[in-house]
């Protein structure tokens, strides 16, 4: 993936709380440049008062769309047309869609089929179906935590403490599992895989694998902290960078 891509971020204000936008531009950035900034909504909602100064300091455009029907959302379906809109006029790489809502599941496998790349982002609600259908899932929870706090979270609950460390599609049980399933799969004769394509073989696997999900910044001290897993620096021949590789440790006799 690219990280120059253009990106067209269309936010569902009715399932997005306007706390988290800072932190959602600050992950684009990290995938490459929104070309299109749009929030849905009805406006005339005094719930949605709040969006104004944010509205404005993003340089977000925001679409009025009234609630025409009670028990229809309107705000779903403008926010689908236009992504189809912008999908055939050939001006983007990839969408971002931020909502917690499981109706924009078909739109974002309609994305994907046209060899659009979409990321997705919402809470820790958001329903499987819909996270399944991005290529990659964001939590906004996790992506607005403290990193130091999130680790000693993850701790807490390793040793048994209190702590609730919402981890996502799969829990660390699952996790060491897929990871030992994938080392054995693309490892060499010894037994080690090269940690990136290990990494990559995750993503492709959980579309919301996110090592901040459990209280880590890299893959590595994430693997580290399972207690499951060897990682050795190795050399490249051709010159002096480093990479690392991992194997699952050998069982106990």
């Amino acid at each position: 993936m690219k990280n120059d891509m253009k990106i067209a971020v269309l936010i569902d204000a009715d399932n997005v709380s306007d706390k988290y936008i800072k932190y959602i531009f600050d992950e684009i950035s990290n995938l490459g440049m929104p070309t299109f900034k749009r929030i849905y909504g009805d406006w005339t909602k005094p719930q949605l008062g709040s969006w104004k100064t944010v509205l404005l300091n993003y340089s977000i455009t925001p679409i009025q769309q009234y609630s025409y029907t009670t028990g229809k959302n309107a705000t779903d379906a403008a926010l689908i047309i236009d992504a189809m809109d912008i999908l055939y006029s050939n001006n983007v790489d990839g969408f971002c869609i931020v909502s917690s809502d499981s109706d924009f599941t078909r739109l974002a496998t309609r994305l994907r089929e046209a060899g659009m790349y979409v990321v997705g982002m919402g809470e820790k609600k958001t329903p499987t179906p819909f996270i399944s259908a991005c290529e990659k899932f964001k939590y906004l929870e996790v992506l607005a935590s403290d990193p130091e706090a999130a680790a000693e979270q993850s701790e807490n609950v390793q040793n048994g403490k209190q702590g609730t460390q919402k981890e996502g599609m799969a829990s660390k049980k699952e996790l060491i599992q897929s990871l030992k399933t994938i080392i054995t799969e693309s490892s060499d004769e010894d037994g080690w895989a090269n940690l990136g394509e290990v990494g990559s073989r995750l993503n492709n696997r959980y579309p919301d694998f996110d090592t901040r999900n459990y209280g880590h910044s890299k893959l590595r001290p994430l693997i580290l902290s399972l207690n499951q897993f060897e990682i050795e620096a190795r050399r490249t021949s051709k010159n002096q960078n480093s990479h690392y590789v991992v194997r699952n440790k050998a069982k106990q006799r």
